[in-house]
This record gives C-alpha cells, sequence and structure tokens, in this order.
C-alpha cells in the first residue's frame, strides 16, 4: 500500500474514532416535549432552579490535531518507523486537540424552569434568562421557551 493512501485511511480513522467520542448535548437532558415547535402551553412556573452547564466538545478540535499530528508525524523517520510515528501523532494530537477545545469552552449558567401546565401535566424548560419570571406567574411556552402570559 502507497505511503499515502495507508496516511490517508490512518487520518480517517482517527478522524471517525475521535468524532465518535463526541457529545452534543448542551443543556442538561428534560424528560419531556419542552422542545415541540408547534405547540404553544399555558400553565404556572413551580420552580425555578439556576443549573451549571459544562458545553460539550464539537469533536472539531480532536479532529484538527488529530490531523496535524498525523503530518507531524509523518515527518519522522521512514519505512514503518513512519507509519508508527504518523499513527503515534494522529492519536496524540487528537487528545491534545480535544483538551484544548474543553479548555476554551467555559461552564456557564442555565435557569431551569419547572412548569404546571393547565392541563395537569409538568413541563422543564432550560434557557438563558429569567429576567421577568417568578414562582407562581402565569407563563406561556412556545417553541421551548417560558414567557409571561
Amino acid at each position: 500500500m502507497k505511503p499515502t493512501v495507508s496516511l490517508t485511511a490512518l487520518m480517517l480513522a482517527v478522524a471517525a474514532l475521535s468524532a465518535g467520542c463526541a457529545s452534543n448535548s448542551s443543556y442538561p437532558q428534560a424528560t419531556d416535549y419542552s422542545t415541540m415547535s408547534d405547540a404553544s402551553t399555558y400553565g404556572t412556573i413551580d420552580s425555578i432552579r439556576v443549573v451549571r452547564v459544562d458545553p460539550a466538545t464539537s469533536g472539531a478540535g480532536a479532529v484538527a490535531g488529530g490531523l496535524l499530528g498525523a503530518l507531524a508525524g509523518s515527518q519522522v523517520g521512514s519505512g514503518s518507523g513512519r507509519t508508527a510515528a504518523t499513527a503515534a501523532g494522529a492519536i496524540g494530537g487528537a487528545v491534545v486537540g480535544n483538551r484544548v477545545e474543553e479548555s476554551r469552552n467555559m461552564p456557564r449558567d442555565v435557569y431551569q424552569i419547572s412548569i404546571r401546565l393547565d392541563n395537569g401535566d409538568y413541563r422543564t424548560v432550560n434557557q438563558d434568562s429569567a429576567y421577568d419570571l417568578r414562582v407562581g406567574s402565569r407563563v406561556r411556552v412556545v417553541d421551548g421557551r417560558v414567557y409571561r402570559y
């Protein structure tokens, strides 16, 4: 197999493995259907809590780090030593790239608002602001956001 083909295959494998470990969740998971965009619902605020959210990584840092590490590793040695250095550089670069991306994303606070709906159900909505919302306020939930009613 040509070195270029094996390097490309190795880089694609590292990128796929790194992206598979990424998480898309940035908010605590709600146990309801608060993201339904076609429903607007009315209710009363039952509780408001501030929750610390640690943003998840997208995998872009790991992919970029893996590619740069593979590129740097491919410059070392020759033959099977170059292949081993490329693999080690790709893995090390992916780990370092993911750590850099994690350190750039700072934790932040969101408001977790629990609402007792008029039909008796409960809904939990996470949003970045609770400016004029208080416990006991009549509210309307539209597109996953809470508004005073």
